[in-house]
């Protein structure tokens, strides 16, 4: 346990943004859950609005630093070649 404020204050907003991130995280990887099940059941035109979705998650956490930019453009990419193979 910490004991100068200092490091009491900034534990606590440790724990405020781990917190903000997981659930952030935890959303885009519930969308992309949702959009490899579209593309499973060849549900094109759904999975591209799904895309859609995910871009936007993916593009709003990297800009937040949540995760890295090269990581995001990376599993876009991914994620586009999937749909458009069913497409």
């Amino acid at each position: 346990m910490p004991r100068r404020r200092s490091s009491i204050l900034m534990n606590k907003l440790s724990k405020k943004r781990h917190l903000r991130n997981f659930k952030i995280k935890k959303e885009l990887k519930k969308k992309i859950k949702e959009l490899q099940m579209l593309v499973a059941s060849k549900n094109t035109q759904e999975a591209q609005k799904a895309l859609k979705e995910v871009f936007s998650k993916l593009d709003k956490a990297a800009k937040k630093k949540i995760i890295h930019p090269a990581t995001a453009d990376r599993r876009k990419s991914r994620l586009n070649k999937k749909v458009m193979k069913t497409a």
